[in-house]
């Protein structure tokens, strides 16, 4: 396997494919054009002194730029790091200090991301771009061989780790999910959620295998329908909210060229299943994907029959349901979810610990609890730890409460998701003020909005007397 194999990846589909569509975006771009703006705008980096040891983010919203980007990074030697385009210069700041970021690459997100930065445009790309002096000296996880991707947890173990995945680990799980996904040059893929938390075992397989992705800029779902039909989309993947809106669309729609619908991102409700499959006549398969191991389970047999499982293993996992003591539990008890597979995950960033230090007995012990039948199939039955999904944005409880903590008068928040019909869950701040004090919330609102992504600020707040507190003086959480 060579060294730069994720970007060999994009090489391979160029020469096997030059002619066929790599993306429907605003215009068309084939796999040999996708690869020569990749190719010119990673020239320019390493023209900026981008190359190996370095790791470089890329913002952008979903579209071609936020592709060509990516592969351009990697192309240089660097690690990438996708990075959404809501994120806030707090967010950004704190994600170059934890990531140890080298370089910022920007397709005009709402936010400048530094202070520094210039334009480096091609053909067809165009970036604001600029160095991170004070990180330059500091090479990149130098415990980690050959390291392609870099991506935060979603802190469901308390502070949210960087992953960090190498090229033979991308390859590796890419090869495993399409095993049963079954991908192919014939097959287009409709591409609605965020490319920032979704690239390896999504846009990598895709490119490795010929699929064309057809990009949908927002999530209403008459535009979905309609990139659908257009395009003669044969997989969509969504999560629970896109498939509740398609499912209560007025419009008419058939949505006839699916052969496959993957929900992801956060459990989706056997109600919703039902009405999709009521009104599309296509089961909804459930996935269970984890940074630090790829798309380990899919519903892919029994979606139909039982829409709440998140399915069987893929072909080369193998998945055990474990006591507090990691010892394997009969069928049908709830425990701990332990997968084990290939294109795990090297190692966390900082601090720098491999896999090998975090594995028990080869497997790897999600933040789950999850349940298995005779017949092997898996049901997630619940998070254990607090993180909450909005849209399929996750949202850590611990960064908002940090941050609501630090507005005068407040002397404790608790961050909790509480349900919604249509965004899976929205956010609820639980407020404690000090003694004598008064709050405004549309100014604690206000406050949020300059600092978090849109998805993280509360849209309930609530004012409480007192919150209830553990021995140590931690926050019990609902």
């Amino acid at each position: 396997m060579t060294e730069l194999s994720a970007f060999n990846i994009l090489k391979d589909a160029a020469s096997k494919w030059p002619e066929s569509i790599a993306i429907y975006d605003d215009e068309k771009m084939t796999f040999e054009e996708l690869f020569r703006a990749s190719l010119e705008l990673s020239a320019k980096l390493k023209n900026e002194g981008i190359g190996p040891k370095m790791s470089v983010g890329v913002m952008s919203k979903n579209s071609r730029q936020f592709i060509i980007g990516i592969f351009a990074v990697i192309g240089t030697g660097a690690t990438v790091m996708p990075m959404s385009h809501q994120l806030k210069g707090v967010e950004i700041e704190e994600i170059i200090s934890e990531g140890g970021l080298h370089g910022i690459m920007d397709e005009l997100s709402g936010v400048k991301p530094l202070d520094e930065m210039h334009y480096i445009t091609t053909e067809d790309s165009k970036f604001r771009f600029g160095l991170i002096e004070r990180n330059r000296d500091k090479p990149f996880a130098t415990h980690v061989d050959n390291p392609a991707f870099m991506r935060f947890t979603s802190g469901t173990t308390g502070k949210s780790k960087g992953v960090i995945i190498s090229h033979k680990s991308a390859v590796e799980r890419i090869d495993a999910a399409n095993k049963l996904l079954n991908l192919g040059p014939d097959d287009t893929v409709v591409w609605v959620l965020p490319i920032a938390y979704h690239f390896v075992v999504s846009i990598l397989l895709y490119v490795k295998y010929g699929a064309s992705i057809a990009i949908v800029k927002d999530f209403m779902p008459q535009n979905i329908v309609s990139i659908t039909e257009k395009y003669n989309g044969t997989l969509l993947y969504a999560s629970p909210m896109q498939i509740r809106l398609l499912s209560s669309i007025k419009e008419e729609a058939h949505l006839k060229s699916l052969k496959m619908v993957v929900s992801t991102s956060t459990g989706i409700s056997v109600d919703v299943c039902e009405q999709f499959y009521k009104r599309f006549n296509i089961p909804v398969s459930q996935a269970y994907g984890i940074i630090e191991i790829g798309l380990p389970i899919i519903n892919h047999t029994k979606s139909k029959e039982a829409p709440e499982a998140v399915g069987y293993p893929l072909p080369d996992y193998d998945v055990q349901i474990l006591d507090d003591d990691n010892n394997p539990i009969s069928d049908g008890e709830v425990g701990h979810l332990a997968i084990k597979g290939p294109g795990m995950f090297d190692a966390y960033l900082n601090p720098p610990v491999l896999k090998e230090k975090i594995l028990k007995n080869g497997y790897f012990l999600t933040a789950d609890f999850a349940s298995k039948s005779p017949d092997g199939l898996i049901t997630v039955e619940g998070r254990m730890k607090s993180v909450i999904n909005v849209s399929g944005n996750k949202v850590f409880p611990e960064e908002v409460e940090s941050l609501l903590e630090t507005f005068r008068g407040v002397r404790l928040a608790r961050i909790s998701g509480i349900p919604h019909p249509l965004m899976g869950q929205i956010v609820q701040a639980e407020i404690v003020l000090e003694d004598g004090t008064n709050l405004d919330i549309e100014e604690v609102l206000t406050f949020c909005r300059k600092r978090l992504s849109t998805f993280k600020i509360p849209q309930k707040v609530v004012i409480v007397d007192s919150l209830p507190l553990t021995k140590t003086g931690k926050i019990k959480r609902n």
